[in-house]
């Protein structure tokens, strides 16, 4: 499978992709699928984190030049500072409070140099494909910079989001929560890490990066 690289290197100011992203088309309805991602690589305060291979076996294409993402970040408005990355601007419905919502991500922690936390397409339904993350926007049930993040998105669309703590994981209880109980632990024991929080490492510990596909909406 043919590999390309994407290179986003983040500042306070500002962001710069080096390559396009491979093709990805989604509608509504769709056949769950990898996010068309080939390897990422990032740089966030002086962190450099990459994003694995995809497990599906098309070769990806270059996006046409209208659907190559967005260089820079930006703070989404109203979000309490998330900001996101448009790695591809979907196409479909904006959910509203109170729709139901599937979603794709890749989760990371800025404070282990981004280590992957979890993973929907690592979940598997029972027929052996990826299972998304469902929730009802709005509920309180995720995160709060999940919930920002996705509000403002379109179906088939990719975003890259930077959660600040103060809208991640307040305690154990929010989801999403990592189905294998050591990368619940490992994710947990660092960012409610005593010592840590006591030396003032607050701002950092509980930052998260989410790359969010959202697959489909449903209006309850």
């Amino acid at each position: 499978m043919k590999m390309m690289l994407i290179e986003c290197c983040v500042s306070t100011s500002t962001t710069r992709v080096c390559a396009t992203l491979p093709h990805t088309k989604y509608s509504c309805n769709i056949t769950r699928r990898p996010l068309s991602l080939s390897l990422v690589s990032t740089t966030f305060s002086a962190l450099i984190f990459s994003l694995p291979p995809p497990s599906s076996s098309s070769s990806p294409l270059p996006l046409p030049s209208s659907k190559r993402p967005i260089a820079d970040f930006s703070e989404l408005p109203n979000s309490g500072g998330v900001k996101a990355l448009e790695l591809l601007v979907g196409s479909g419905e904006v959910p509203s409070d109170g729709d139901q919502v599937e979603i794709h991500y890749y989760g990371r922690l800025a404070a282990k140099q981004g280590w992957r936390f979890d993973s929907t397409y690592e979940h598997k339904d029972e027929n052996g494909d990826p299972s998304p993350f469902v929730f009802v926007l709005g509920s309180g049930k995720v995160i709060g910079g999940i919930d920002v993040a996705v509000r403002s998105m379109k179906v088939g669309g990719i975003r890259r989001v930077i959660i600040p703590p103060s809208l991640g994981y307040q305690n154990t209880s929010q989801e999403p929560i990592p189905p294998n109980f050591f990368d619940r632990q490992r994710l947990f024991t660092t960012i409610f890490n005593p010592t840590r929080l006591a030396n003032g490492e607050g701002s950092t510990l509980g930052t998260l990066i989410f790359d969010i596909e959202l697959v489909s909406l449903r209006h309850l």
